[in-house]
């Protein structure tokens, strides 16, 4: 326990005296695993670091506003709504252009690898790219299920196949949450008039 305290109190220590008064400023990330003990680093080895402080100042977090543009672009050219493009991504990566799931997952729409390239997304952690390729296979798993919604949104969490073999939703509990979530995310920015 007195390990641990002090483990605490010295990285809070280096943390408040890099931000705080020092000469030299250095970029802090932060990383918190699974099971919610918090790593720092100023050295970035590993995507899931995100930026805590840049230049002595704390780093706001980025929300959908700050990707907007292209989310109205996106929706335009592939003729979705806003609010349903914005609940994906808030369900997928919460508005995290960095991030990378357990599964290699990667940036806004949380890409596959192999489906990244499908769609020609050359640099997934790019936000138009991703946004644009997510977008677009959105739609086109829309088309696939005659614009069930539903169904498009569990092939885009589970793989088409699975959707199709199941003819259905797939009974995984990680889809149907990523349903409920998207559902909900989605009434909130339909609220807000995407």
């Amino acid at each position: 326990m007195r390990t641990s305290w002090r483990a605490g109190a010295l990285v809070a220590g280096i943390v408040l005296f890099l931000a705080g008064g020092g000469a030299a400023w250095a970029d802090i990330y932060r990383y918190v695993d699974k099971k919610g003990v918090v790593h720092f680093t100023n050295v970035r080895t590993d995507p899931r670091y995100k930026p805590f402080i840049r230049s002595g100042k704390r780093v706001a977090a980025k929300g959908p506003q700050n990707f907007d543009p292209i989310i109205r672009r996106a929706a335009e050219r592939f003729n979705l709504r806003p609010a349903l493009i914005k609940a994906v991504i808030r369900a997928e990566s919460n508005f995290d252009s960095r991030a990378v799931s357990d599964k290699g997952a990667q940036g806004l729409m949380q890409l596959m690898p192999p489906t990244a390239v499908d769609l020609n997304v050359l640099n997934p952690f790019d936000p138009e790219q991703n946004i644009f390729g997510g977008v677009r296979y959105l739609s086109e798993l829309l088309k696939r299920f005659n614009n069930d919604t539903v169904l498009a949104l569990a092939a885009y969490n589970a793989g088409p196949e699975k959707v199709a073999a199941c003819q259905g939703v797939p009974p995984f509990k990680e889809t149907h949450d990523f349903i409920a979530r998207v559902k909900k995310f989605y009434m909130q920015y339909g609220k807000a008039g995407d």
